[in-house]
């Protein structure tokens, strides 16, 4: 968000928090509907944290990636929603600015995160369906854990130094009542092109490969089902479905992401041209906010094997002797 310039005290004499109109009934059920909504993103993605890293079977490349993705969904629904929705229920930030300061900084880190981590998920898909043969001689699981770690400190470097560079700004250009980063012209630029627009160009392009390669294994799989297969070719046309079926759903759970944070970085790219309400900030963040919650419902929705432990999580079948090993088939 670029850093207009503007004089602070008379902006400041003129602010004011914009008064409630609704009634009390509606009033308390924004916040029955609100704790709901991050209930279900606290719970869906522990849920997913608990599936991989309890079964063995789900001890697989992508599914670390779903896994730390998972792990970042839960603490948006845990440390960044709640606030969030107080922040539009009251049509006022009333936790003071450091507060606000510590929430930003981690909704920044935790945002940027997601996006790298779709990112690396579209890596993933893509080496899987180019080169199946590289991707399980090379891509292990250690790999995997190793790559996610390494993502993890680049986004905390990278945020350390944009706090680090902007904290003066952000605090001195902030009236009561308000929240928001405020960056100058350098690192404005600076974040737009690594938070958006060379994380998305590297999400588009290879998930249009992704869906290339996916249609030529449609077309392998067909010539292989008119003929009579021999053992191995039935053994190779449902890996191919199986690694297609992979990247259809990824590429729902990457389209849904995109979907919503396109609002939010388009008011970024447009935030000097065109006039944004508060309460329109406020949206393009919960909207970013709401796709951890989106996440697991892909998952119940698209994976058998998603819904089949969970059951057995629910009904506390994992505290069994040998539960880990448990399979269920994809």
């Amino acid at each position: 968000m670029n850093l207009t310039e503007f004089n602070q005290s008379d902006r400041c004499e003129h602010f004011s928090c914009p008064e409630r109109s609704v009634s009390p009934a509606v009033y308390i059920l924004l916040y029955v509907c609100s704790a709901a909504v991050v209930l279900l993103t606290v719970c869906g993605n522990l849920l997913v944290i608990i599936s991989v890293l309890h079964f063995k079977q789900l001890h697989t490349p992508t599914n670390m990636l779903v896994l730390s993705l998972a792990v970042t969904d839960f603490f948006i629904g845990a440390l960044v929603m709640p606030m969030m929705i107080i922040w539009i229920n009251e049509s006022c930030w009333i936790f003071g600015t450091d507060f606000c300061m510590c929430v930003m900084m981690t909704a920044s880190f935790l945002m940027t995160l997601s996006i790298y981590h779709i990112v690396l998920i579209a890596v993933d898909r893509y080496l899987a369906l180019s080169n199946p043969f590289f991707y399980m001689n090379k891509v292990s699981v250690r790999i995997t854990r190793v790559v996610i770690i390494f993502n993890w400190c680049v986004v905390v470097a990278y945020n350390l130094a944009l706090f680090y560079f902007n904290g003066n700004l952000m605090s001195s250009f902030m009236c009561p009542g308000e929240c928001f980063l405020s960056l100058n012209v350098f690192w404005s630029v600076i974040d737009l092109i690594y938070s958006f627009i060379f994380p998305l160009s590297v999400i588009i392009i290879l998930y249009t490969l992704v869906f290339v390669i996916a249609k030529k294994h449609a077309t392998a799989i067909r010539e292989l089902n008119n003929h009579t297969q021999p053992k191995t070719q039935k053994i190779t046309s449902h890996s191919m479905k199986s690694e297609r079926k992979a990247a259809k759903v990824l590429g729902i759970l990457v389209s849904v992401f995109l979907v919503c944070l396109l609002p939010y970085f388009i008011y970024s790219l447009l935030g000097n041209v065109i006039v944004v309400q508060i309460e329109s900030i406020q949206n393009f963040l919960i909207i970013i906010c709401l796709n951890s919650t989106i996440n697991p419902v892909i998952y119940a929705l698209f994976y058998p094997w998603f819904r089949r432990f969970v059951k057995l999580i629910i009904t506390l079948q994992i505290f069994q002797t040998d539960s880990a090993l448990i399979s269920v088939l994809f």
